[in-house]
């Protein structure tokens, strides 16, 4: 078994609804993004799945978050755009294009800073 992964990232501002605190008030990340996908076996070539792949695949989804003000954004419009709520929506529209009778998605890990971040391997969906 393979965990292959990539590390990306987008800035994005956000604010956090009915936060009792100064995260309540608009501001900003430059969020990091490690997708990581689990292969049982390797193709022809060697591999669970090419880098290339996997970072076309990641790049349409991430691309759409970079430069935005997260609480505008479609799925975030009636959840807060937390880290657990961004790592949980990275995952939702990676599962499908990236999952083979070979790999699957297994993980992504959201970062605000270098300290602090979350881990989502999928699950029940929702707010």
């Amino acid at each position: 078994m393979f965990d292959i992964f990539i590390k990306t990232h987008f800035s994005g501002g956000h604010h956090l609804r009915d936060y009792p605190g100064n995260c309540e008030k608009p501001h900003g990340h430059n969020w990091k993004v490690k997708v990581c996908v689990r292969a049982t076996a390797l193709d022809e070539l060697g591999m669970g799945i090419d880098f290339k792949v996997l970072k076309k695949q990641v790049a349409a989804i991430v691309d759409g978050l970079d430069h935005c003000d997260l609480n505008e954004h479609p799925a975030f419009i009636s959840r807060n755009p937390s880290s657990e709520h961004i790592a949980m929506y990275l995952f939702d529209q990676l599962r499908e294009p990236l999952n083979t009778d070979r790999y699957s998605l297994y993980s992504v890990e959201v970062r605000e800073t270098d300290s602090s971040g979350v881990i989502y391997y999928g699950g029940q969906s929702g707010s």
